[in-house]
C-alpha cells in the first residue's frame, strides 16, 4: 500500500534510537542497577518511581500501572501521534531517511499526519512573528520590551515576536507556504467571519508557547495599542495541540534545571518567566490563562522526580486579593505533591518582572530565597478573615486554621506550627493542639481513594505490575488472570511464593535480557528444559520458536518474541525484559546469569532423574537386567552433569 513505511526501516529506527534519550525529554530518569533507569511514570500519577527503562532491550515498563512498549509506542502515547507519525519523528531525530512501499520518498503533504502538519504551521508562524519584531511597524512592541528591561538578546532567547496590525499578514504568509484554509482553521491562529478567516493576533506582542519537547503549539499575545478592543492578553484557543490545562509556558527552557535543581517556580505571566530566567531562576514557568491544576502538577512531579527525596515548588503571586486567592487555590492542590510547597510574595505587590525592572536581578533571586511555606501563608490568610479582638472571632479563626495545620505532612513541624498558631490567636497551646488533633482525626476518617480490591498487587522483585485486573472465573485466591477476554487464552499470574515459578521467571529474565548467554550447548539445554508454570511455559515456547537468529540484537530479539507470544502475555514479556537484574557490574551480571541458568538446568536434571528413578523402581531387575543397567548408567551420568553444573556455578 502506498505510503506505508518499509518494515526493515521501522526496525532500523527502533534499533538505532536510544530510548533513554527520548524518555529523558519527558521523565527524569535515575540509575536503577546496571543498564536500568527509573523515574516517575508519565502515564499515571505515582509517588514512588516504578517506570523502568532498559536501553539494551529498547523497552520501558511501569511496574505500577503496567504501561509498556518500545520507543515508538512511547512517542505515540506521549505526543498523541499515530504509529506512522511517531516513526517519522524518530527517523528525523536520528537523521534516517525512510523508504516507503510505493518506492517514493514518503507521503505528500496531504498524507502527512494532522498533528505534524499543525506543528509545522506553528513553526512557520513562530518564525514569521520573530522576523516581524525587527520591522519598523513593531516599534511599540520593542518599546514595551525595552521599558520592562528586556533587550534584543532576551527577546531572541524566548522567541518573542510581533503580529502586524493588518488582518491577513500571517494568513497570506501561511497560504504562501502551501497551507490550506481548512488546515489553518485547526491551528487556532485565525478567527472566522462572514468573508472567511483572518488573523486572530493583530498589533500584539507575541510569545510562542511550546510543549515539553520544544515544539511550538500555541501563542500568547499582549495588547499594545489603545484602540485594540480585545483583552489585555489573548491566547490560542483550545486546539488539537493546545490544551491550556496541560501547558506550562517556559517548560521547554526550564525542564533541565527543574530536574537538576529539584525546584519548580510558578509565576503568573510571560514577562515574569523571562525576568526570572534572566535573573538566574531558570526553573520558572507560568500557566497560560488558567489556574495551576491537576494536569500541571503531573508534569511538575515527573520533572521533579517527586518521590519523597526532596524538591520544592514555589508559587509567586501578586500581593493583591487576586494573588492571594490564587495562592490559596494552589494550597488546595498541595497534598498532591511530596515536594515541599512554598509561596513568595513581594511585600509591595510587585511581580518578578516589575521587581527586576526596579531593583535588578538580585531582588528577584532574593524574592525566591525568602519564600515561606505555603501552609503558613494559608494559615495567616485564614486569620485575616476574622476579628481576632473578639472571643468569637478567635474561635472562628481557630476552627478555620486548625485543619490547615493538620494537613502539614512533616510530623516534626506540625506541633511547632500549632504553638505558633496559639501565639497568633492568643490562646492556650493545649486548646490549639486539641483542635489540630481533632481536625487530623476527622481528615483520617474521611473516605479515602485508592486502588480497588480488584487490582493485583505484586510481591517480590519485579512483581509489582498493576496492569492485571482480577475478574471472575475461578482463578486461585489472590492470583489474577492476565486477560479477561474470552477470545484469547487466559493465563494466571504465577504465584511469586512458588520456588519453581520463581526459578522459571528468573531464567526467562536472563534469556530475554542476555540472549547471548544461550548460544552453543546452552541453547540446547535451555530449549530442552521443561517449564511447568503455564504463563512461563508459553514464553519459553515462543523463545524456542523464535530461535537465535536475533540473539545478537536484544532490541530485535524482544520485538520478535512479542510477536510470538499470545497477546495477553505481551505485558509480562515487557516486564521480564526490563526488570533490573540483581547485579551492579558487568562481571556480576555474567555470574548471576550463569548461576540462574545452571540452577534451571539442575532443576531439569532433577526432574529427569526423578522420572528415571521411578522407572527403575517399577522395573524387575532380574527380568530385564540390561534395562536395569542402562537406567543406572543414565542416572550416574545425570548426577555427574548436575555436579558439573554446580562446579560451573
Amino acid at each position: 500500500m502506498a505510503g506505508l513505511i518499509k518494515r526493515e526501516d521501522i526496525d532500523e529506527v527502533r534499533q538505532r534510537t536510544d530510548i533513554k534519550e527520548v524518555v529523558d525529554g519527558y521523565v527524569t530518569l535515575k540509575g536503577a542497577g546496571l543498564g536500568s533507569f527509573k523515574g516517575l511514570c508519565p502515564f499515571h500519577d505515582e509517588r514512588s518511581p516504578s517506570f523502568t527503562v532498559r536501553p539494551q532491550v529498547g523497552r520501558y515498563h511501569c511496574f505500577g500501572c503496567g504501561e509498556d512498549g518500545d520507543v515508538i509506542s512511547f512517542v505515540q502515547k506521549l505526543d498523541h501521534t499515530s504509529f506512522h507519525e511517531a516513526v517519522e519523528k524518530l527517523a528525523a531525530r536520528i537523521g534516517f531517511e525512510l523508504r516507503y512501499e510505493d518506492g517514493g520518498s514518503g507521503p505528500n503533504r496531504e498524507d502527512v499526519g494532522r498533528r505534524q502538519r499543525l506543528i509545522d504551521a506553528h513553526k512557520v508562524a513562530d518564525e514569521f512573528f520573530r522576523a516581524q519584531l525587527l520591522t519598523p511597524g513593531a516599534t511599540e512592541g520593542r518599546t514595551f520590551l525595552h521599558d520592562r528591561g528586556f533587550d534584543r538578546a532576551a527577546a531572541d532567547q524566548f522567541g518573542v515576536g510581533y503580529a502586524p496590525q493588518g488582518w491577513d499578514s500571517l494568513l497570506k504568509h501561511l497560504r504562501g507556504r502551501g497551507y490550506t484554509d481548512p488546515e489553518l482553521k485547526l491551528t487556532g491562529m485565525f478567527s472566522e467571519g462572514g468573508r472567511g478567516i483572518y488573523d486572530r493576533f493583530r498589533g500584539r506582542l507575541i510569545w510562542p508557547i511550546r510543549d515539553i519537547a520544544g515544539d511550538t503549539i500555541g501563542f500568547g499575545a499582549r495588547k499594545l495599542y489603545e484602540d485594540d478592543q480585545g483583552p489585555k492578553y489573548l491566547n490560542t484557543p483550545e486546539t488539537a495541540l493546545y490544551k491550556k490545562s496541560q501547558v506550562l509556558y517556559g517548560i521547554d527552557l526550564a525542564k533541565r534545571s527543574i530536574a537538576k535543581d529539584r525546584q519548580l517556580v510558578v509565576v503568573e505571566g510571560y514577562t515574569d518567566v523571562m525576568a526570572c530566567h534572566l535573573a538566574g531562576i531558570t526553573t520558572a514557568v507560568a500557566t497560560c490563562g488558567t489556574a495551576f491544576g491537576t494536569e500541571h502538577i503531573k508534569i511538575a512531579r515527573r520533572l521533579l522526580s517527586d518521590d519523597g527525596s526532596g524538591g520544592e515548588v514555589i508559587f509567586t503571586f501578586d500581593g493583591d486579593a487576586a494573588g492571594q486567592k490564587a495562592a490559596l487555590r494552589a494550597f488546595e492542590e498541595d497534598q498532591r505533591f511530596v515536594a515541599q510547597t512554598y509561596v513568595a510574595v513581594e511585600p509591595n505587590g510587585a511581580d518578578p518582572c516589575e521587581l527586576r525592572q526596579s531593583k535588578g536581578d538580585a531582588a528577584v533571586r532574593d524574592l525566591i530565597a525568602t519564600r515561606r511555606p505555603l501552609f503558613e501563608f494559608a494559615i495567616r490568610a485564614a486569620l485575616k478573615r476574622h476579628n481576632l479582638d473578639t472571643v468569637e472571632g478567635r474561635i472562628a479563626a481557630l476552627r478555620e486554621s486548625a485543619p490547615v495545620v493538620a494537613q502539614i505532612r512533616d510530623a516534626g513541624i506540625r506541633p511547632a506550627y500549632a504553638r505558633e498558631l496559639s501565639g497568633w490567636l492568643g490562646m492556650p497551646v493545649e486548646e490549639v493542639s486539641r483542635a489540630v488533633g481533632a481536625a487530623a482525626k476527622r481528615a483520617a476518617q474521611a473516605p479515602a481513594g485508592g486502588a480497588g480490591s480488584g487490582t493485583y498487587q505484586g510481591q517480590g522483585r519485579g512483581q509489582g505490575s498493576g496492569f492485571v485486573t482480577v475478574t471472575g472465573g475461578g482463578s486461585a485466591p489472590g492470583v489474577a488472570p492476565f486477560s479477561a477476554s474470552a477470545a484469547l487464552p487466559s493465563f494466571n499470574r504465577p504465584d511469586p511464593r512458588d520456588p519453581v515459578a520463581a526459578m522459571e521467571r528468573q531464567a526467562l529474565e536472563v534469556a530475554l535480557q542476555q540472549p547471548g548467554m544461550l548460544e552453543g550447548e546452552t541453547w540446547q539445554r535451555f530449549t530442552d528444559a521443561r517449564f511447568s508454570t503455564p504463563a512461563y511455559l508459553a514464553i519459553h515456547e515462543a523463545i524456542r520458536a523464535t530461535g537465535l537468529a536475533f540473539a545478537g540484537d536484544p532490541v530485535r530479539w524482544v520485538e520478535q518474541l512479542l510477536q510470538e507470544v499470545p497477546e495477553p502475555l505481551r505485558p509480562l514479556v515487557s516486564e521480564l525484559a526490563v526488570v533490573p537484574l540483581p547485579a551492579s557490574t558487568a562481571d556480576g551480571v555474567l555470574r548471576y546469569c550463569k548461576d540462574i541458568l545452571a540452577r534451571l538446568f539442575e532443576l531439569q536434571i532433577t526432574r529427569v532423574k526423578a522420572d528415571k528413578m521411578g522407572q527403575l523402581q517399577r522395573l524387575d531387575a532380574t527380568a530385564d537386567p540390561e534395562e536395569f543397567q542402562r537406567l543406572n548408567r543414565e542416572l550416574m551420568q545425570l548426577e555427574m552433569q548436575r555436579r558439573s553444573l554446580r562446579a560451573e556455578a
